[in-house]
C-alpha cells in the first residue's frame, strides 16, 4: 500500500508556496524600484462665503481656474443675505468671504477678529432712480433703498444728497435685499436704490429705471466689497490662505486680460440674462485688487462722518497686505 505525505508537511515547501502567492504578478525583486514615489503637496479645502453679485466675480473666476493638482480646493458657499453671511464668517463656519468691507470693519470694532486681504472689485456701484426723477431734489419725500446701513451704497447716497443740500432726513431710507429692488422700483414702492450689480442693470434694461449717478463719479477709488478671512483660520492656516489669495489675485488679472470671460463666468454663477450682465460689467473693474491705505483711510473718514463707527481698526491691523506679497 502506497502512503501519501500531505504536501504542506514537506519541509520548506509550504513557506516557498506562501512566498510565491504573496509575490505573484509583482515581478522579481530585481524588477522593483527602490526609489521612493514622488509626493504631491496635500490638497487642502478653503471654505469661502459669497452672495451672488458681480462684486464676487474674482472668487468665481478663482474657482473656475482651479486645477485638480493645485494645492488649494475652493468650496464656495452661497448665502442669501449679508447678516447670514456675516454670522457664518464671524463664528468660523466659513474660513473667509467676499463681503461688504464696512460690515467687516464694524465687526472688527466689536472685537471680532476679521482681516481683509484684497478688494472684490473697483467701481461698479450705480444709483438707479425711476425715470421721473430728474434732480436730487425730486428725491425729497420719497423712499430710497440700500442693501445694508453698513455699506458703500449708503455712503454714496449720503454724498449725493449732501452735494445738493439734502440728507437722509429728507427722505425715507430702507433696507432691501438686492433681488427685491428692481421689482420694488417698477411697482413704485421706492423711487430709487443703490446696490451691487447685476440688479441695477436689470431696471435699466426693463426701462423701469435709469442710471442717476455712478460710484466712479461720486467717489473715485471707493471701497466696497473685500475678501476677508476669519482671524483664527488665518492664524492656523496662513500658508493655505496665502496660496488662495495668490490664486484670487491671478483670477482678477485674468478677468482684466480676458473681458469676454467675465460674462461667461458671471453667467454660470448669477441668474441674469446676457444683456443684463453685459451692461453690468461695463461699470466694474477687477484690475489691481490691493487695498491701498489712502483709500482705506478715506473709507474710515466717511464711516465716522456717517456715525457708522467710532473706534476704527488701523490699516495695518485690519488689512493683511502680506498675503498679496
Amino acid at each position: 500500500m502506497k502512503h501519501y505525505i500531505p504536501i504542506l508537511r514537506i519541509p520548506g515547501l509550504a513557506a516557498l508556496l506562501m512566498l510565491l502567492l504573496l509575490t505573484g504578478g509583482c515581478g522579481s525583486p530585481a524588477d522593483q524600484s527602490s526609489a521612493p514615489a514622488a509626493t504631491q503637496p496635500p490638497v487642502q479645502t478653503i471654505r469661502i462665503a459669497y452672495l451672488p453679485i458681480t462684486h464676487a466675480l474674482p472668487l468665481f473666476a478663482a474657482k473656475e481656474l482651479e486645477t485638480p493638482n493645485g494645492p488649494v480646493k475652493i468650496e464656495l458657499i452661497k448665502y442669501g443675505s449679508w447678516p447670514e453671511l456675516m454670522d457664518a464668517l464671524n463664528t468660523g463656519k466659513v474660513d473667509g468671504a467676499s463681503v461688504l468691507i464696512e460690515l467687516a470693519v464694524k465687526a472688527r470694532e466689536q472685537g471680532i477678529d476679521l482681516r481683509a486681504a484684497a478688494l472684490g472689485h473697483k467701481d461698479g456701484n450705480v444709483i438707479i432712480t425711476a425715470p421721473s426723477i430728474e434732480s436730487v431734489e425730486d428725491l425729497r419725500g420719497t423712499t430710497f433703498a440700500i442693501p445694508h446701513k453698513q455699506s458703500s451704497h449708503k455712503l454714496l447716497l449720503d454724498q449725493l444728497l449732501a452735494e445738493h443740500g439734502l440728507s437722509e432726513q429728507d427722505l425715507q431710507v430702507v433696507e432691501l435685499s438686492p433681488p427685491e429692488m428692481p421689482a420694488a422700483l417698477a411697482q413704485g414702492q421706492i423711487a430709487g436704490y443703490c446696490v451691487a450689480e447685476p440688479f441695477g442693470a436689470k431696471s435699466v434694461l426693463l426701462h423701469t429705471g435709469k442710471v442717476f449717478a455712478r460710484s466712479d463719479e461720486l467717489w473715485p477709488d471707493s471701497l466696497c466689497c473685500a475678501l476677508v478671512f476669519n482671524g483664527t483660520f488665518l492664524d492656523q492656516h496662513r500658508e493655505l490662505a496665502k496660496a488662495f489669495v495668490h490664486d484670487y489675485q491671478a483670477a482678477g488679472d485674468y478677468l482684466t486680460r480676458q473681458p469676454d470671460e467675465q460674462q461667461r463666468i458671471a453667467a454660470k454663477y448669477l441668474k441674469a440674462k446676457d444683456a443684463v450682465l453685459d451692461l453690468s460689467l461695463q461699470w466694474i473693474s477687477y484690475k489691481d485688487l490691493r487695498i491701498q491705505e489712502p483709500a482705506y483711510d478715506e473709507l474710515i473718514r466717511r464711516m465716522k462722518d456717517a456715525r457708522l463707527i467710532r473706534q476704527a481698526p488701523a490699516y495695518e491691523d485690519f488689512v493683511d497686505s502680506s498675503l498679496l506679497d
